[in-house]
């Protein structure tokens, strides 16, 4: 099995998971309210198949087609602030019979095109810089994972913690450098070893072994707080060395501004 396959997988496990809770609602619990301010359940199932949509149309971009993707681009380009909030809030409007099945569509949409992106060595257009199939897929799940924490918030339901988290905080180590240029900050020279502990039990590391700084501690806190998804003090993470201390206070695993984040429990 191919990376990318073992990817779509995870997606498709953890888009799965999340639609199981979902289509077992009542109408009033899809307007439930989530953690995500101005958004309910209904919004976030409708921001996950917009932002589907929008990779398939990137996709087919890629591949010289680029009708779709230059429309979604110039409504982006006409309001940058307010474009992702207007598509998912109108999505989250329609009755959720229409709209699970919309995402249903959407869902299997984007790996047939993420694979055929792959198949021919082309990468994705995107609202930042372009992105390989890969990367588009770990990107996707880790706003499935995260807005699937939400969705579940909502409604009262506990996520299961399963190893598939680490794409999360593998894209979370990645994007460190990232992180610090949304805070206009200057990326410390010093490296930072990240070791986590799965919900299996078992030990991811990145870096270099013998970095004089580090974090430790469980990945499910560490995507949590990468994803605004928890506050710092509320996690068990711990840092060594003050480049580690502050990357901590800043970590993200998606684009765009980082916001305020949560509070604490």
């Amino acid at each position: 099995m191919s990376l990318l396959d073992e990817l779509l997988a995870d997606l498709e496990a953890e888009s799965d998971a999340l639609r199981a809770v979902v289509a077992e609602l009542s109408e009033e619990q899809w307007r439930a309210a989530t953690p995500a301010e101005g958004w309910d359940v209904a919004t976030s199932i409708a921001h996950l198949a917009w932002t589907d949509e929008a990779a398939v149309a990137a996709a087919a971009a890629a591949a010289g087609d680029k009708e779709s993707w230059d429309a979604l681009v110039l409504e982006a380009l006409a309001d940058m602030n307010g474009v992702v909030d207007k598509a998912a809030l109108a999505g989250g409007a329609v009755a959720p019979a229409e709209l699970l099945a919309r995402w249903d569509t959407a869902r299997p949409a984007l790996a047939e095109a993420l694979r055929g992106t792959d198949a021919a060595g082309l990468k994705l257009p995107w609202f930042g810089p372009p992105m390989s199939a890969a990367s588009m897929t770990t990107a996707r799940f880790m706003e499935t994972w995260a807005h699937g924490l939400d969705v579940r918030d909502a409604v009262g339901v506990t996520a299961e913690r399963t190893d598939r988290v680490k794409h999360v905080c593998h894209l979370a180590v990645r994007t460190r450098g990232y992180a610090y240029s949304v805070h206009s900050l200057d990326v410390p020279e010093a490296e930072v070893r990240v070791e986590l502990a799965a919900p299996s039990g078992e030990t991811w590391a990145w870096g270099p072994q013998d970095a004089a700084q580090s974090v430790e501690g469980s990945a499910w806190d560490f995507a949590q707080l990468a994803t605004k998804r928890i506050h710092r003090d509320d996690t068990d993470l711990v840092a060594t060395g003050p480049d580690a201390d502050e990357w901590l206070d800043i970590v993200q695993a998606f684009a765009g501004p980082s916001g305020k984040g949560r509070d604490r429990a």
